[in-house]
């Protein structure tokens, strides 16, 4: 197997193992994730500004909350990722043309693993906010495209297109 399509977190035997980051350098890590929450126009119709109002309180403010703390407690969800202390991490929840919320988490740290998994976990948890305050007035709500924007500092880069991978 070439070392590009390798599983890092695999044995040779088939065993799962945590990567060993040891012998790595630290670098500045960034990696910013998104999500996408389709909100239907019941739950729309609670949009007042910037901010969703439900019975359970302030939705976005609640959610990136919670998506920050998500995104500290990465290793405890995800069993072979390393505990690392984030130097940084921001959410961000806007509303796009269609009235849906896009949830963005950039986390950062100086570290010698990156933290993909920590942007991923904090915009999935967000999403996941959004839907359970906001569920009482609808279930329709629906989170798609939560996927890796950008990675930066390590090994290599990445950048995702424009087009989600439906569209490739």
């Amino acid at each position: 197997m070439e070392a590009d399509t390798a599983l890092s977190h695999v044995t040779a035997s088939g065993q799962p193992q945590m990567v060993d980051v040891g012998d790595k350098g630290r670098t500045a890590r960034v990696a910013r994730a998104q999500a996408l929450v389709r909100l239907p126009a019941a739950v729309r119709a609670l949009i007042s500004g910037d901010e969703l109002q439900a019975a359970k309180g302030p939705v976005f403010q609640t959610a990136i909350l919670a998506g920050i703390m998500a995104a500290k407690r990465t290793s405890e969800l995800i069993p072979l990722c390393h505990p690392i202390g984030l130097d940084g991490c921001d959410v961000t929840i806007v509303l796009n043309d269609a009235g849906d919320a896009v949830v963005e988490c950039e986390a950062r740290v100086e570290y010698r693993t990156g933290v993909e998994m920590e942007a991923l976990t904090g915009a999935s948890v967000a999403a996941l906010t959004i839907y359970d305050m906001c569920k009482a007035v609808s279930h329709d709500i629906r989170i798609d495209d939560v996927r890796l924007l950008k990675k930066t500092g390590g090994k290599s880069d990445y950048h995702a297109t424009a087009a989600g991978p439906d569209e490739r």
